[in-house]
């Protein structure tokens, strides 16, 4: 790690870890009317997940905004894309089936605090995409995100069906932090916050909390949560009047990140670490 005597070692047993028509249709169908989409293709917002255009979340979105057409008319949610669908997406053709046979492909980036994870920033930082390799098709797509006051662990990955359902509250993934607190912690307040408290966005709890070791006044402390919530973790210690100093992300589901990989820097899963993920959200 970045600092070995201001961040602590890892737990000794972690859990590791087409055709292009060329032209516009004469006659265009109505995507949201076709009554055979089911019978052929797949459904738009899993095929543009997976190419990396967007992840599910993020196409659904564009479609109920009224941002995509395929040959020429607003497309539903549900709409199955076939061979030959003429797509635009803010009015510019999209060559959908190119995207389609990239490899997927995953990096842990290990984030450090000042950094965004966001494509750009209004008010000029650095943000994480600027560090990634590049992609000749497709785009990164993060994840899940950390603060900008947050280090450590951010999967990326060309495809956007893996990053949907590493994200989706449905699976429960965990999230392990290592946080830095100053003062003691009394075990009530510890078992307060394992049982779960009120937060303004709803109940939240932490599904683990581990002390780990103290330098003077500070304190660490391994916790995990399976919700993805904003500033979830920091929140959970400020309900009960505890200050955190510092945060790092060190596992996200079965993906830890490795002490080998510093702050700025990343490496991408080989083939066997990427088939054991896919396989982890049954893919």
């Amino acid at each position: 790690m970045k600092d070995s005597k201001s961040f602590p070692q890892k737990p000794s047993n972690p859990r590791q870890t087409r055709r292009n028509p060329g032209k516009t249709p004469t006659k265009p169908a109505s995507p949201a009317s076709n009554q055979d989409s089911a019978a052929g293709g797949e459904r738009i917002q899993k095929v543009l997940a997976r190419a990396g255009l967007g992840s599910r979340r993020e196409i659904e979105r564009w479609i109920q905004e009224g941002r995509l057409t395929v040959n020429n008319a607003q497309v539903a949610l549900g709409y199955h894309l076939k061979p030959g669908d003429y797509l635009q997406i803010n009015g510019r053709v999209v060559k959908w089936d190119k995207y389609t046979d990239q490899p997927t492909r995953v990096v842990v980036y290990h984030k450090p605090a000042g950094e965004m994870v966001t494509r750009h920033d209004p008010e000029g930082r650095p943000t994480i995409f600027s560090r990634l390799p590049k992609l000749a098709v497709g785009r990164w797509i993060a994840v899940g995100r950390l603060d900008i006051n947050t280090s450590g662990l951010i999967l990326v990955t060309n495809n956007g069906e893996l990053a949907n359902r590493l994200m989706h509250p449905s699976r429960q993934v965990e999230r392990e932090y290592a946080v830095r607190i100053l003062g003691d912690v009394e075990e009530s307040t510890l078992e307060r916050l394992r049982q779960g408290v009120e937060l303004e966005d709803g109940p939240a709890h932490f599904d683990e909390i581990r002390y780990y070791a103290g330098e003077g006044a500070n304190k660490w402390y391994y916790v995990v949560v399976k919700q993805g919530r904003n500033r979830l973790v920091r929140r959970l210690w400020e309900s009960q009047g505890v200050k955190v100093s510092r945060l790092i992300r060190v596992r996200y589901g079965e993906v830890v990140l490795p002490e080998r990989v510093r702050a700025n820097d990343h490496y991408e899963l080989d083939a066997k670490e990427l088939q054991q993920l896919m396989g982890f959200v049954e893919l």
